[in-house]
């Protein structure tokens, strides 16, 4: 007898979760491990976003630091103002907390995709890679743009102020307001996606898009004059303008996905109401109908037998 040196070993985790066998202390238990590698990974990346926050934070200080109002006349350095004790510390601990999300995230995305996968179908799992894969794209060149109109747009807001001339920032606030401008630009580059999603789930077609693109303009330009710190026209020009053109790139996306589903070919597409239908009518004469057979006789049932007496039908130990 030939003895086998692999266990039989039984179905995985990922399985269980999808056949419905794990219990819901097994899911409980798979969460808290789940969480425990995504924080080990939050935390690793926190490490790494405090060794190199000097470096970020000189890249988000280079718009200010190219005022001549920031730099100092002894020295030539930019400098900042700071109203408390403990702003530089933790304004650097945020901006490592910032950076350790970003760095982490293929481990903590990894853990949260893993406890979510088992509930989907695989072609939804097929179209979630494709959305995420996409999705990063989008968001960072949402950062890009959102950084280049900060720097386009600093010594205009400045000169339009109040004192009529740049002067120097407090580096909280400042950096505070980069990192929300990075954040809202990339969120509002995620706009195409959203469409995609209802398109490609049946929500709507590409015809009911396209027939929104006037409202979408609006709501884009109106968006960007809200979102962006230039009052001037650049910068709302240029952020409602890129909307506006990921928005037609998802129509014409979403056009594409309905000819391969063959979305919106009706029946009676094209047909008004007041127009007679094509359909042949289909006119079968009515004949003599069969005979009908004589009734069969029919036997008479068999007589029942008379029930016995209880003495018949019992012995004595029942």
């Amino acid at each position: 007898m030939a003895l086998s040196l692999r266990r039989n070993k039984g179905p995985s985790k990922f399985e269980q979760a999808s056949d419905g066998s794990m219990t819901l202390i097994e899911h409980v238990r798979e969460l808290r491990s789940r969480l425990f590698f995504a924080s080990l990974g939050i935390v690793a990346g926190l490490i790494v976003g405090f060794i190199i926050s000097n470096w970020v934070f000189d890249v988000l200080k280079a718009p200010y630091c190219v005022l001549p109002s920031s730099l100092n006349p002894n020295t030539g350095g930019c400098e900042f103002i700071t109203l408390a004790v403990t702003d530089q510390l933790m304004l650097r601990l945020k901006i490592a907390l910032w950076v350790g999300l970003i760095v982490g995230s293929p481990v903590w995305l990894y853990q949260l995709w893993a406890f979510v996968a088992p509930g989907l179908h695989r072609h939804e799992r097929k179209w979630a890679y494709v959305f995420v894969g996409l999705a990063v794209p989008l968001f960072t060149g949402g950062v890009v743009l959102a950084y280049f109109v900060v720097g386009h747009s600093l010594a205009f807001i400045m000169d339009a102020g109040v004192l009529g001339e740049p002067t120097k920032l407090e580096v909280t606030s400042y950096v505070g307001f980069v990192m929300n401008m990075l954040l809202l630009f990339g969120c509002a580059f995620e706009f195409p996606l959203l469409l995609l999603m209802l398109n490609f789930t049946g929500v709507v077609t590409g015809r009911r898009l396209l027939s929104w693109w006037r409202t979408v303009v609006f709501l884009a330009f109106a968006f960007a004059a809200i979102a962006t710190p230039d009052p001037g026209p650049f910068g709302m020009t240029l952020l409602a303008a890129c909307i506006s053109a990921l928005y037609f790139v998802a129509v014409g996306v979403s056009f594409i996905n309905d000819r391969r589903k063959n979305r919106g070919k009706e029946i009676y597409a094209g047909l008004s109401d007041d127009e007679i239908s094509t359909l042949e009518e289909e006119r079968i004469p009515v004949g003599a109908s069969d005979p009908i057979a004589e009734p069969t006789p029919i036997e008479s049932p068999t007589p029942v037998e008379s029930p016995r007496s209880l003495e018949q039908r019992f012995d004595d130990m029942t």
